[in-house]
């Protein structure tokens, strides 16, 4: 293109000038053309063989090596040049190879150094911009692997934690249901293996999730027989959604620890899971004792469990998402999650047990 500009400004010139000086288009283009094309190939040996020492370059190899190699490549530049166009230069008696060389020299020399430097700062530019693109990329590789070991700790915490409450609860239903412990073991190992499944997934389907919540809840019934009732409401398109893995459970296991199992009857628990907008609301109600019944010291109900949901919750969207935690009439306790309504890619066909 730059080629082809040269050539039509030249051609008009020449013609505006020396009217007495046949000059053809074709003849203008094509030594302008060939002139940048071995300018091009030019440019790409010196990319291809140099590209670090120019990236490296300090100003002593400039001035010792760069400054001469500009000089030797725009004579061999010219040479090559002035060997295919021996009619050139035009309105001149014929000349020998030498005097036309020296001749186009004279008049290109200063143009072709400062094409030469001109790639050569270009080259250094693009240089740079590939190492800072480069250091950018590893930047965020990095700040994805620090935040998928954070997701990682963060999950490790709650299975030991699980665990340990789980455990302490078959423990306390041996000595007044064996059976009932019995049973509540089998489906601690279901759940167990359903984690070991899961490896290092971060976001499941929504089904997924529930299976994990309705098996627990099941455990928790089973201990706490007949003493709290249960509700889940799940808007039936919803079970494609992905939420992290393993959020819910901790939210579930915090109602029971601080306020159902300080209910001798009629305690309550309800799992509503609604679509608002883009936005996918989990709220978890249950009834108790109000975020700070006397005794409590002002502890209330912080745990591990939903400081872990919230870290995991900012790690995974930022912004996006919201954590509330608020008492409602009647010690009831509302948390409610906000999180970016995303669906997963492959259907989910069945259903949890409890429905809508």
């Amino acid at each position: 293109m730059l080629g082809i500009l040269f050539a039509l400004q030249e051609w008009v010139s020449l013609h505006s000038w020396h009217n007495d000086i046949y000059i053809t288009l074709r003849m203008v283009m094509a030594a302008w053309c060939v002139h940048y094309f071995l300018w091009g190939v030019i440019c790409w040996l010196l990319w291809w063989r140099l590209r670090e020492q120019i990236q490296k370059a300090g100003w002593f190899s400039i001035v010792a090596y760069f400054l001469p190699l500009s000089l030797a490549a725009s004579v061999l530049e010219e040479m090559i040049w002035v060997s295919i166009f021996p009619q050139l230069p035009l309105g001149l008696p014929h000349m020998a190879y030498w005097h036309r060389l020296a001749f186009h020299l004279d008049a290109d020399l200063m143009d072709n150094l400062v094409i030469f430097w001109s790639a050569f700062f270009l080259l250094r530019g693009v240089g740079y911009y590939q190492l800072y693109r480069e250091k950018e990329h590893a930047t965020a590789q990095l700040e994805t692997q620090f935040a998928n070991a954070q997701l990682r700790a963060l999950r490790m915490q709650l299975n030991p934690h699980f665990l340990f409450n789980t455990m302490n609860s078959i423990s306390s239903l041996m000595q007044t249901d064996i059976l009932a412990a019995d049973k509540m073991l089998e489906q601690l190992c279901s759940l167990l293996r359903i984690t070991l499944e899961r490896g290092d997934v971060q976001l499941i389907p929504l089904s997924d999730e529930m299976e994990f919540v309705e098996m627990y809840l099941a455990m928790q019934d089973r201990r706490f027989t007949g003493r709290v009732r249960q509700e889940i409401c799940v808007e039936p398109d919803l079970y494609d959604a992905l939420v992290p893995a393993m959020l819910l459970q901790p939210v579930i296991e915090n109602a029971y620890a601080h306020g159902l199992s300080r209910l001798d009857h009629d305690g309550l628990i309800v799992v509503d899971i609604r679509r608002q907008n883009e936005t996918l609301m989990i709220s978890v109600v249950n009834s108790g004792l109000g975020l700070h019944p006397e005794g409590s010291n002002g502890a209330g109900r912080k745990g591990v469990g939903l400081a872990n949901v919230k870290n995991r919750m900012q790690l995974h969207y930022g912004s996006s998402q919201a954590f509330t935690i608020e008492e409602l009439t009647h010690g009831k306790v509302r948390v409610t999650l906000a999180l970016p309504l995303q669906f997963s890619e492959r259907p989910i066909e069945k259903f949890t047990g409890y429905g809508v």
